[in-house]
């Protein structure tokens, strides 16, 4: 058993095992380690409280003929799976059939039971979740790991160096939650020239943990439609010092996420398929897959197939012909409109 964050530091690739354990709250934690554990490869999915093993066996030994099958096979939401079916687990386990990597995910995961035991021996578990208190020193090696851990994402993901006193400045300004720094360092990166990193200086000038939680809001806001929230929260943002070209950044930065949602539907329905939208989210790139199922459905296909179209439109009007602030602040209350609750798709393309 090991915690996710060590797991997601290791430059090597992992072995491939019969089962992984992924256990803990944080589910952006256990997004990264299940893209890790993928290797880019397919997954199939499926929903712990709506599934059967039967259906899961089924996944973890069927050899397709194509050679194009999934080499990890994902039940999310396990734990009512696990209590229900630990017995055939467990024979599973001790007996596994195929290549196949069958991953669990569960809130809970006592490392006392027989599976959990088996488990140790025959695959991992990592531990997805963040420390409560710093008893033995855990809480102060998690912010450790963390701090490594965001530096190389930057240069894996973001394609920017983060300065070292720029790591630790993020973690003064914001809770340790790995998905909203993340989300900052993704910001950040946008704003630094071509080559150049993210000094402490930039992190002060566009990271404060009262704005940022507002920026976060009010994301929130518009992907829930609502519009008259949403303008207040930018009003307060704007009146703070937040440039409208830099709160676009973060805008776009989620709602590219929806758009991609959309586009993996349809795709999964042109393939014959039936889309799970929790399934959709993960893949999307969301960590709060509940929250984002609820905001998708409100914003409706049709929107959300036009937001990169929208987003451009907004980017490329902030810097040309509407590039004054007032006029870059009404290109993001154009935007707010449009996703709101009263703005009926079937007009939601006017502008």
């Amino acid at each position: 058993m090991s915690t996710a964050l060590e797991f997601l530091l290791e430059s090597s690739v992992p072995d491939r095992v019969p089962i992984c354990a992924l256990f803990g709250d944080d589910d952006y934690l256990k997004r990264e380690v299940l893209l890790k554990i993928r290797q880019g490869k397919a997954a199939d999915y499926f929903t712990g409280r709506e599934t059967e093993w039967r259906d899961v066996r089924d996944a973890l030994t069927t050899i397709s003929l194509f050679g194009d099958a999934a080499e990890t096979v994902v039940v999310e939401d396990a734990d009512t799976f696990v209590t229900e079916y630990r017995d055939k687990l467990e024979d599973w386990v001790a007996s596994p059939q195929g290549n196949r990597t069958l991953v669990l995910e569960v809130k809970k995961w006592p490392k006392t039971t027989r599976l959990a035991k088996a488990t140790a021996k025959a695959g991992q578990a990592f531990d997805c979740g963040l420390p409560s208190d710093n008893k033995g020193g855990k809480l102060s090696k998690f912010t450790t790991s963390a701090k490594k851990w965001l530096t190389a994402r930057a240069s894996q993901v973001h394609q920017t160096k983060l300065d070292r006193n720029a790591c630790e400045r993020l973690f003064d300004l914001l809770p340790t939650s790995l998905g909203l720094l993340d989300q900052e360092v993704a910001k950040l990166a946008l704003l630094t020239d071509s080559g150049k990193k993210i000094d402490v200086g930039l992190v002060e000038a566009n990271v404060g943990d009262v704005r940022t939680r507002q920026t976060w809001d009010m994301i929130d806001a518009m992907a829930d439609g609502r519009a008259a929230e949403a303008m207040r929260q930018l009003d307060r943002l704007l009146s703070a010092g937040e440039a409208p070209i830099a709160l676009l950044g973060q805008v776009a930065y989620t709602l590219r996420k929806f758009a991609t949602a959309s586009r993996l539907v349809e795709q999964t329905e042109a393939a014959g398929g039936r889309p799970s939208l929790q399934q959709i989210a993960g893949k999307a790139g969301f960590w709060k897959k509940e929250d984002a199922v609820r905001q998708l459905k409100q914003i409706s296909r049709p929107r959300a197939s036009q937001l990169a179209a929208w987003l451009l439109e907004v980017d490329l009007a902030m810097k040309g012909h509407n590039s004054t602030p007032p006029r870059q602040r009404l290109e993001l209350e154009r935007l707010i409109v449009r996703l709101s609750r009263d703005a009926a798709p079937a007009r939601s393309s006017a502008r």
